[in-house]
């Protein structure tokens, strides 16, 4: 038996584990339709907010899967169609943050003088939390939608900027020596020396991107509002539906896993041995 199938037999029984504790521990939760008003005027609900067990979290998980797409109005839509919002804004934000810093980290991590020009406003707008920036896009650009998307491309073009530049930066001289020695243009050098050394590091910066933007649409949608997966999120805390709320955190990690495992796997590609 190799450590690979050791390890996932681990990790399931450790799972196991857990889910019987919780499942020992939480009590059963009570059902407001079938309380009074003054029941629930007099602390009932807070018996509905507690926490559920996980065979309450299974069911729920039954129901939502079951049909992922329905739109019955604002308040009242599929858990697919709140990923689909969510996945739009983090994908438009994360690509246009590609569009820039892939660029401009090939531009910093070539040129010295380029690098030392661009750093201080670098180090001044890296460390700004990506939601500090909210206020000021809803303000300029009046659409919560735009302001979204603005977010993530704020928080998703750091990681590639620095991992792009540190990855071309760090070619070996000797490499891009023997380009020269054969004649290669400036052009044919970049695409065909330098970017394939450097992609390892490159789609290290790509990997780190997505999971930042994963985590902030979440943040951000629950401060716009309207639809996404961190609206619903905010929205069954808003009705006291502790078992919706820990279904969509569920999800939410499946999806970002989901999201990492494909750009590990893309990474994996582009992997080589000196």
């Amino acid at each position: 038996m190799t450590t690979t199938v050791k390890a996932r037999i681990l990790s399931v029984l450790l799972l196991l584990t857990a889910l019987g504790i919780w499942e020992l521990v939480t009590p059963s939760v009570s059902n407001a339709e079938n309380m009074t008003e003054y029941e629930l005027l007099m602390g009932g609900a807070a018996d509905v907010a507690r926490v559920p067990p996980p065979s309450a979290i299974f069911v729920k998980a039954f129901e939502e899967l079951s049909n992922p797409i329905y739109d019955n109005g604002p308040n009242d839509k599929g858990i697919g169609i709140q990923i689909g919002y969510s996945l739009y804004r983090v994908l438009t934000g994360y690509f246009l943050a590609a569009l820039i810093a892939l660029p401009l980290g090939f531009l910093i991590g070539m040129s010295p003088l380029a690098y030392k020009a661009l750093d201080p406003f670098i180090q001044v707008l890296r460390p700004i939390s990506p939601l500090a920036w909210m206020p000021l896009a809803l303000f300029i650009i009046q659409d919560s939608e735009a302001s979204a998307i603005f977010v993530i491309f704020i928080c998703s073009i750091w990681p590639m900027l620095i991992n792009t530049a540190f990855g071309v930066a760090g070619v070996r001289e000797d490499w891009v020596n023997v380009a020269r020695t054969h004649e290669l243009s400036s052009m044919r050098t970049a695409f065909t020396v330098i970017l394939p050394a450097a992609a390892p590091t490159i789609l290290t910066g790509m990997r780190i991107s997505i999971g930042i933007a994963w985590l902030v649409i979440v943040a951000a949608e629950m401060l716009v509002g309207g639809t996404g997966i961190g609206y619903y999120v905010w929205n069954e805390w808003n009705n006291l539906d502790l078992t919706s709320v820990i279904f969509s955190i569920l999800v939410i990690g499946v999806v970002g896993m989901l999201l990492d495992a494909m750009f590990a796997q893309v990474q994996s590609a582009v992997q080589y041995q000196e």
